[in-house]
């Protein structure tokens, strides 16, 4: 079983505390068995929570040997570690121990150090403040999470939870955490064209940037067959530019973002029509279906069919 022991700070935020203790808690395999066990570690007996004051059962003893290690957000972002907490979590991260924040607990991860370098996020209104703190960071302000592999960070409030979600799918696979998903009553498809599944890890495109109006124009024409030259000739630009411009700014290929935003749209489809796979598919710019599957599987873990069952919400 999956231990996951999150770490209650002094001044931690109840609703960033709760979130993964709810969330991995309810988790259960297709057989029945819990996912994950839960331990809620703090450094003194007593801790500060705001409007109460919480008791852990664990100490920074219950950090050692977990799989996963939560840090909520606290309510002072000035107030520093102290050395003992900061040594378990270096330690744990030496050990190979996954870590990850919720909303402003970035701010005390950062402080260890094991952050440097990373691309990064936080609650959109603490951005500015932890690229300042930490100029070191690529502090990304438009996504729900950023997962490096052994460190993740999650932006505000809710974002906490699709963090959660996706750890879960990175553990047990996207059936498991959809039933996660259903437990935890998520929407199937996030503000901001976040789906369930994500399946785009960059971050959006601000408005008013360079590739805006192709962006646009490329979603309105998915069911067309593109290819990288169309692309650049719609842009008026060579496809050398056009890629690096991509890279600069969505951190992926021309046509890898189109790949994603057809699965983005063919979810949608799934979700909200009776059309058949075949035509969804069609529909999205795929040449045939069999192409359609295959790459719906690999974007997301699981089949358009398989996909439908789970979330659709017009046929039962």
């Amino acid at each position: 079983m999956h231990t996951v022991a999150v770490l209650a700070l002094d001044q931690v935020i109840p609703f960033d505390l709760s979130t993964p203790i709810e969330v991995f808690s309810r988790t259960r395999l297709p057989d029945g068995r819990p996912g994950y066990q839960v331990r809620v570690c703090a450094e003194r007996d007593e801790i500060d929570a705001g409007a109460f004051t919480l008791r852990a059962p664990w100490g920074l003893e219950g950090l050692q040997g977990a799989d996963t290690i939560i840090v909520p957000g606290v309510a002072d972002l000035a107030v520093s570690l102290t050395p003992a907490v900061h040594d378990a979590l270096r330690s744990a991260a030496a050990d190979g121990t996954r870590i990850a924040s919720i909303c402003v607990g970035t701010f005390p991860l950062a402080d260890t150090g094991l952050l440097g370098g990373l691309r990064v996020t936080t609650h959109w209104r603490a951005t500015g403040l932890l690229a300042a703190a930490h100029p070191d960071l690529d502090v990304a302000p438009d996504v729900l999470y950023v997962d490096n592999g052994q460190f993740l960070t999650s932006a505000g409030a809710a974002a906490g939870m699709d963090l959660c979600l996706h750890m879960i799918r990175r553990d047990y696979g996207s059936a498991v955490a959809a039933d996660a998903a259903r437990l935890s009553v998520m929407p199937l498809e996030r503000e901001g064209g976040q789906a369930q599944f994500i399946v785009h890890d960059h971050a959006p495109t601000p408005q008013g940037s360079e590739l805006e109006m192709l962006l646009t124009w490329l979603q309105e024409n998915l069911a067309r067959d593109l290819t990288l030259a169309d692309i650049a000739e719609r842009a008026g630009t060579s496809t050398r530019t056009l890629i690096r411009r991509f890279r600069d700014q969505m951190g992926t290929t021309p046509l890898q973002w189109l790949h994603r935003a057809r699965i983005r749209q063919a979810q949608h489809l799934l979700e909200t029509t009776a059309h058949s796979v075949e035509r969804i598919g069609s529909q999205v710019g795929f040449g045939s279906p069999t192409t359609f599957r295959d790459r719906f599987k690999r974007t997301t873990g699981v089949s358009p069919q398989t996909y439908r069952g789970m979330f659709s919400r017009t046929v039962k």
